[in-house]
């Protein structure tokens, strides 16, 4: 159990000291490139999972 404890103790104490934490506009800037990066990315799967779907159909649709 003291071995917990130490542990706890010390990361507690890493993330005070020895972790730089970004500004708030640093935060900001850089969830807004996430999000638009995610939006892209899913446009992109969105765009081709449609052109994928039609292919499909046609294959099926002249195989029926």
């Amino acid at each position: 159990m003291e071995k917990i404890k130490l542990y706890v103790q010390e990361s507690y104490n890493e993330l005070l000291t020895k972790v730089t934490w970004p500004s708030w506009s640093s935060l900001q800037s850089t969830t807004i490139v996430v999000l638009v990066g995610i939006l892209i990315f899913t446009l992109l799967v969105f765009v081709m999972d449609t052109i994928s779907k039609g292919i499909l159909n046609g294959i099926i649709y002249k195989l029926g």
